[in-house]
């Protein structure tokens, strides 16, 4: 690709369509142990009941999430001290190490450390797609936008289970990895010629873009000011989180986002372990779901941006989008509940993700609703941690939830979930709208 030596129009689409395409290619990386894990443990485990290889790999996929935990706050900081540029090849470049790092694992301890490593290092995909949202976008386009980076996480599911199973047929399981973690860093190249400084600053930036950009992420009062970036409120963290909006952010994210990772990590264990499927078979069915994600994904944000350009303001937007996806959600847990066929399974989970994908766009921009550009990568950090601390609770206990493959009491705990997501954003976030000083 040559590098760009133009004035070039539209240059946020070319950025948040490589951050979606990173989400894409995290997916990828995340997504390969769940669909080979029967393979894996079929070699690794052969003297294992079903139940015990499903505790073994629920103690594993934890590792995973609670590093991932850890690294949500970490490239908060990160990002807000170095940005976005640096702080997304940091994170991509050493996940995509990671990843090839399991074809070396040979046990659970192994494939632990290697995950734990992945989940530090693809935590920072998240932070930076906040802060990235924040900076290229204005704010009437940042619910769409991070619908697309979210879009890229549902089409990295359909893309990785159709793609690892039919890899199978020609690679060992460590191929794979060795093969999908080659993908991030190429990533690297096209990153470093297109995003070259935030769309103040950027020398390949039309003028137009740029004050269509700037002028559209300040409040009608702040556009008559001076100086905007001094006057907006960036608290420091023990501030911070004595606001109680913070909290609602922070608690919607742990309650909401443990409901991806249910289905993110078990949909391939489900599939093998309650109607039998090997890998290839998990491959024909096991990306469904994700449809109903990228759909979701592109329903909430642009409904957010319809509803917005409709007059509605910020406030009256967010809190509706997300409840529209909570009521999408609730009924069709307890539908799951007595599905009887894989067929009306990976539908109604198709049905369970369009509604979360719908609201955790609009959950995810809450921070930059909320909070000026350099305190949205801090709240989104420490709100993503509260979300992975939640889904590694999650994880642990369904090997418990799940014991003779009956996975009902673990959708009851996803339906509770999407009731308390729905509390938190109503209860303790009286208004989306910048928050002011305590004192």
């Amino acid at each position: 690709m040559a590098e760009l030596k133009k004035k070039v129009g539209g240059l946020r689409w070319w950025v948040v369509g490589l951050i979606a395409l990173a989400t894409v290619i995290n997916y990828i990386d995340r997504q390969a142990l769940g669909v080979l894990w029967p393979d894996i443990a079929a070699d690794l485990y052969p003297n294992e009941s079903s139940d015990g290889r499903k505790e073994i790999y629920g103690w594993i996929t934890g590792s995973f999430i609670f590093f991932y935990a850890m690294g949500q706050a970490l490239f908060g900081k990160i990002f807000d001290w170095i940005g976005t540029r640096i702080g997304f090849a940091i994170s991509i470049g050493v996940w995509s190490i990671a990843t090839a790092l399991h074809a070396f694992a040979s046990g659970a301890w192994s494939f632990a450390i290697f995950r734990s490593i992945l989940g530090v290092a693809e935590a920072g995909n998240w932070p930076g797609a906040a802060k990235g949202n924040a900076e290229w976008f204005p704010t009437h386009e940042r619910a769409f936008a991070q619908g697309l980076f979210n879009s890229g996480a549902a089409i990295g599911g359909i893309v990785a289970i159709p793609m690892i199973a039919f890899m199978t047929v020609f690679c060992s399981w460590q191929m794979i990895f060795i093969v999908i973690g080659l993908f991030g860093l190429l990533w690297l190249i096209p990153w470093f010629l297109i995003v070259k400084a935030p769309p103040k600053y950027h020398p390949n930036i039309s003028e137009e873009e740029r004050e269509y950009i700037l002028s559209g992420q300040k409040s009608n009062e702040e556009s008559e000011l001076i100086g905007d970036e001094e006057e907006e409120y960036n608290p420091s963290t023990s501030d911070l989180l004595k606001h109680k909006e913070s909290w609602g952010v922070i608690i919607a994210s742990a309650a909401i986002d443990p409901i991806w990772w249910l289905f993110i990590v078990w949909i391939p264990i489900y599939l093998n372990g309650v109607y039998g499927m090997d890998v290839k078979t998990i491959g024909i069915y096991g990306w469904v779901p994700y449809v109903g994600a990228m759909f979701g994904a592109w329903f909430g944000g642009l409904l957010a941006q319809n509803r917005m350009k409709a007059g509605w303001d910020v406030n009256k937007t967010r809190k509706w989008v997300i409840t529209v996806g909570c009521l999408i959600m609730l009924p069709s847990f307890f539908l799951l509940m007595n599905s009887t066929t894989a067929t009306s399974g990976v539908l109604i989970m198709a049905i369970i993700l369009f509604g979360f994908q719908t609201s955790i766009g609009n959950v995810q921009t809450l921070p930059s609703d909320l909070f000026g550009k350099n305190t949205v990568g801090t709240l989104a950090g420490i709100a993503g941690m509260a979300a992975k601390l939640g889904a590694f609770g999650l994880t642990i206990l369904v090997p418990l939830l799940t014991k003779g493959e009956n996975y009902t009491p673990a959708f009851l705990v996803g339906a509770v979930l999407a009731f308390i997501a729905l509390i938190a954003v109503w209860v303790l976030i009286p208004r989306v709208e910048k928050v002011k000083p305590l004192f």
